[in-house]
C-alpha cells in the first residue's frame, strides 16, 4: 500500500502546498481522499491521472476539500475515462454535487456536443454517503470511516485503511480535519502510518485586516495543535507519523519536526507535496529523496 501526499496545504494559498489531497494506491486500486485546489494535476504528477482513479472520498463540506472536483471530472474526461465516478462523503455531499454538475450542465452539453469524444460515462457520478463506524471495499482496499471533531462542521469523517494478510497486513489512518478526539486515537491503535492534519500556534499572529487574535482562536478549537499531535501519535502507538494541512503552510519545518518529534519518539515526517510512503517497504520518497523508515517493532 502506498500514500502520496498530494497537497499538504490549506485555504491559504501557497506555491509550496497546494490544497488537500492525499492517493492511495494498492494493487490495481486507486483512491482519491479529498479534492482540493490543484489536484488533477498532482495527479499526473504522481503518475495516477484522474481517469484512473476507483473512487473519490471526500472527508467533510469545506472548499478546500472539494473545490476542484468539477476541475478532476472533467479533466479526467478529457484524459479519456471511461467509467462513472464513485464519490464518498457526509450526506450534504449529495445535493451539493448534483447542484455542482446541474450549474456546468450546459458548458458540459457545449463540449460533448462539439468535441465528440469516445464517451460520456466518465461525466456521470454516483455520490455515496460516509458514516461514523462504517465499513466497505474497494477491490483489496479494505476502507473504514469514523467520526472526527471538526465542529461546526458536521459530520466530519477519518479514514482507515487496510490491505493485505497477517503479518504483511498494512493499516494506515488519516486524521482528516478535526481537534483532539478519542475516534482518531482508538482508529490509530496500532497502525502503520498516522496522517495527521497540524495546526501550528506559535506560527499564527494577528495580522490587522487579515486575523485577529480571535480568529486565531477559533480557527486553532477546531483543529489540532502542533504540541498535539505528537502525543496523539504515542498514544495510538502509530508506526509513524506523517503532518499535512500544514496551517500555516509556511510554518517553519524544523521547528515544527522539533515540536513534535519530543512527544513521538517513532519516525515523523514533515509532510511535503508529490511526497510517497511506501507500507510494504517502509520507504520514503520525495523527488531525488528515497528515505527508509526502518523496520516495525514486530519485523
Amino acid at each position: 500500500m502506498r500514500l502520496t501526499l498530494l497537497g499538504t496545504g490549506c485555504p491559504v494559498a501557497s506555491a509550496e502546498r497546494l490544497g488537500p489531497g492525499t492517493l492511495i494506491r494498492h494493487g490495481d486500486v486507486a483512491v482519491l481522499v479529498d479534492c482540493g485546489s490543484g489536484v488533477a494535476q498532482r495527479l499526473v504528477q504522481a503518475g495516477c491521472p484522474g481517469r484512473d482513479l476507483d473512487a473519490v472520498l471526500v472527508t467533510h463540506i469545506h472548499s478546500d476539500h472539494l473545490v476542484d472536483l468539477y476541475q478532476l471530472i472533467v479533466s479526467s474526461w478529457h484524459q479519456g475515462r471511461e467509467k462513472p465516478w464513485l464519490v464518498y462523503g457526509p450526506p450534504a455531499l449529495r445535493p451539493l454535487v448534483k447542484d455542482m454538475m446541474a450549474l456546468w450542465q450546459e458548458e458540459r452539453q457545449l463540449r460533448i456536443a462539439h468535441e465528440h469524444r469516445p464517451s460520456t460515462t466518465g461525466l456521470e457520478v454516483e455520490v455515496r454517503p460516509l458514516h461514523d463506524d462504517g465499513h466497505f471495499a474497494i477491490g483489496g482496499l479494505a476502507i473504514e470511516s469514523f467520526a472526527v471533531d471538526h465542529r461546526p462542521v458536521e459530520p466530519a469523517f477519518g479514514l482507515a485503511f487496510g490491505a493485505g494478510e497477517g503479518t504483511e497486513h498494512r493499516r494506515l489512518v488519516l486524521s482528516g480535519d478535526t481537534c483532539r478526539c478519542p475516534g482518531v486515537v482508538a482508529a490509530a491503535k496500532g497502525a502503520d502510518l498516522l496522517v495527521h492534519e497540524v495546526f501550528v500556534h506559535a506560527a499564527m499572529t494577528p495580522e490587522p485586516g487579515v486575523r485577529s487574535r480571535e480568529t486565531i482562536d477559533r480557527v486553532a478549537a477546531y483543529h489540532t495543535s502542533s504540541g498535539e499531535v505528537g502525543k496523539i501519535a504515542a498514544e495510538a502507538g502509530a508506526g509513524a507519523l506523517a503532518l499535512t494541512h500544514i496551517v500555516p503552510p509556511s510554518a517553519d519545518r524544523a521547528a515544527l519536526l522539533r515540536e513534535v518529534a519530543a512527544d513521538f519518539s517513532g519516525p515523523v515526517i514533515v509532510g511535503e507535496d508529490l511526497m510517497e510512503i511506501d507500507l510494504d517497504s517502509r520507504t520514503l520518497r520525495h523527488g531525488t529523496l528515497h528515505l527508509s523508515l526502518g523496520r516495525t517493532g514486530g519485523d
